[in-house]
């Protein structure tokens, strides 16, 4: 937008500015460094500050007013000058907002004359910035350097406001030529190509196509765009990303890639930084973190848990508020089963505390963690909602007992670390989630190594916050050798698998075998049996039965010899071979008495005879040929 038609009669020489005219200047205009040489009559005409200002100075001569810390400075001035003289200036999305503010510093208002500054840019601003998602965001980024006046005058407002409803327009109505991009697709720029392309960018624009952009405004500018983007309806997992990404550039630390200061900001802390650029430093880093937490989604999962845990350590290590902290470990705990090991491990930046990882902290973040519980089954919800929540919370149970596990192996490295600080930690879950303690028995035999020093009682104390009966086999082969434990649960640990192996053969042996299912009566099986041996034993039972088999099939046959062999003798026979035949029965008698040996009781009746002697019983009844001896004559 133009305005005036006059030609530019300016000149600058040095540090002062000069109208290029006949008549000598009567009034001089002090603007930070600068000096303006101008006339009264077409400044006073159209400001009334300076009309004011001019008929209170004391020189009647020459007039001289010192306006250091308008807003915009010289440019600003300079152009509403030229305005005033009727010449010819250019309103852009760069300078109309100075222009603004300065026009409003100076009183350019209708009253003086119709069609003054303030009206000029006002139009501009209504009518050609505020349509544009690219001028929008060139006059919030010009208001940065003009506060407060930009906030009384609404342009942050105005200008945040039309941002938040551009970015909120469903991506279907839009298309790059509209936002002031070009498409990535786009590979020439002919009218053709680009009417029969416009359909496919105005489908192919992504939903956070406008994420770029707001990265580059200031905390304050970012922080009114994302409220007024809020108040708009967005998705809270856009705003939760956008967020995320601002925070990732601007603050210092937090991004893994770049080391402690973010590469991309090209920040470095050398040996000539002073105290006083750190102190600056932190400072804007903790106005940053404390205004982000603030405007964070409330809903779940829209920000990574991992991401919590880095900004709550560069919280933590740059001192912000407790308010801010508090928040941050509420939101951690809420959705502690996603957090992984390396970004609980957070150091300890207190002075006073000799820890190496702030062991208070996991305390307080599996307080949070089993509170939302509790605050979940007070409020009213159907059947269906709590038996689904319920399934949830023991599935993030066992997740964060894991977790809680691997911290405790962790930590109990530290030599500084307190018994009652670890132990208080190992209570601090309900033990009855996990469904191993293989983890916590890892980290009770990591301290007792580094803490050799603790007395038998402090030994059994630590031990009492684990379950011998959810050990495996390998960690309870362990604990029976390990010198660390106190003797009582070694004693626990060898009698939970002496348990275990009598569950795990009862199948094989049968209930009431040996006197199993009565510990008064066992046999004294070695506990640290493992379950390949139950198998082994289940192939030794198969053997011995087919070894009673064939015992059985031998006492049928010899039953069958002898009774043919008493239907051949005769009588004399008889007699002539008792002798004979009685060392035989002798012999077969002792052979039966150790086959009796596999079979003890149940003989007598029929019922509980084993299935060999039956066998042997009905091959008795089978009649069979007679055999015959060749005669001598």
């Amino acid at each position: 937008m133009k305005l005036g038609s006059k030609v530019d009669g300016f000149e600058r020489q040095g540090q002062a500015w000069f109208v290029a005219t006949e008549l000598q200047s009567d009034l001089v205009v002090q603007v930070d460094d600068l000096k303006f040489h101008l006339h009264k009559f077409p400044l006073l005409s159209r400001s009334g500050r300076l009309n004011r200002l001019v008929f209170e100075s004391r020189d009647t001569e020459k007039d001289h007013i010192d306006l250091t810390g308008i807003p915009g400075g010289p440019d600003s001035f300079e152009l509403a000058a030229k305005f005033c003289y009727g010449m010819a200036i250019d309103l852009t999305a760069a300078n109309v907002a100075g222009l603004r503010c300065a026009a409003e510093y100076l009183e350019m208002t209708e009253d003086l004359e119709e069609g003054n500054l303030i009206s000029k840019t006002e139009a501009f601003l209504s009518f050609m910035v505020l349509g544009s998602w690219k001028d929008s965001l060139t006059v919030l980024k010009c208001c940065e350097k003009l506060s407060p006046w930009s906030e009384n005058l609404q342009l942050v407002r105005r200008c945040s406001e039309s941002i938040a409803w551009k970015a909120c327009t469903d991506t279907r109505g839009i298309n790059w030529s509209t936002i002031g991009k070009e498409s990535s697709s786009r590979k020439s720029d002919s009218p053709e190509s680009n009417e029969m392309r416009s359909s496919e960018d105005s489908k192919s624009v992504p939903a956070d196509w406008w994420f770029e952009d707001l990265l580059t405004l200031s905390v304050d500018h970012f922080l009114k765009v994302i409220a007024a983007i809020k108040v708009k309806g967005m998705r809270s997992d856009l705003l939760g990303a956008v967020v995320t990404s601002y925070v990732l550039k601007w603050v210092p630390g937090l991004s893994r890639d770049t080391g402690y200061f973010n590469a991309e900001n090209n920040i470095h802390m050398t040996a000539s930084t002073g105290q006083d650029d750190f102190t600056v430093l932190q400072n804007k880093t903790q106005k940053l973190l404390e205004n982000i937490v603030g405007i964070l989604p409330l809903q779940q999962d829209t920000v990574s848990c991992s991401f919590l845990l880095r900004l709550l350590r560069i919280a933590n290590m740059h001192g912000t508020s407790t308010a801010c902290r508090a928040e941050l470990e509420k939101r951690v705990g809420m959705q502690l089963e996603n957090a992984s090991l390396a970004d609980l491990l957070v150091p300890s930046f207190l002075h006073t505390c000799e820890t190496l990882y702030d062991v208070d902290l996991m305390q307080r973040l599996l307080q949070y963690f089993l509170l939302q519980e509790q605050v979940t089954q007070a409020s009213p919800s159907t059947l269906e909602q709590q038996l689904g929540f319920d399934g949830a919370m023991r599935s993030a149970k066992v997740k964060v007992a894991k977790l809680l596990d691997g911290y405790l192996s962790e930590v109990a490295r530290d030599q500084n670390l307190s018994l009652a600080k670890f132990q208080a930690l190992v209570e601090a879950f309900p033990d009855s989630v996990r469904t191993s303690d293989d983890g916590l028995y890892k980290a009770i035999d990591t301290y007792l190594k580094v803490h050799p020093g603790l007395t038998e009682l402090e030994r059994k104390r630590l031990c009492r916050g684990m379950d011998c009966q959810r050990l495996s086999s390998d960690a309870c082969l362990h604990a029976s050798q390990n010198e660390r434990l106190p003797l009582r649960v070694v004693v626990q640990v060898l009698f939970s698998e002496q348990v275990k192996l009598k569950n795990a053969l009862s199948p094989v042996f049968g209930k009431d075998m040996d006197g199993w299912d009565n510990p008064q009566q066992g046999d004294g099986f070695h506990p640290l049996v493992s379950d390949s041996w139950a198998q082994e034993l289940k192939a030794v039972k198969a053997d011995l039965e087919q070894v009673k088999e064939k015992l059985a099939e031998f006492q049928s046959e010899y039953s069958l010899v002898r009774q043919q062999l008493q239907k051949l003798l005769g009588p004399k026979e008889k007699n002539q071979h008792s002798s004979s035949s009685s060392s035989w029965s002798m012999g077969w008698k002792k052979l039966r008495r150790a086959s009796n040996l596999f079979h003890r009781d149940g003989m007598d009746d029929p019922e509980q005879r084993p299935s060999y002697v039956v066998q042997k019983d009905a091959i008795d009844n089978v009649a069979k040929p007679r055999l015959r001896r060749n005669s001598l004559s």
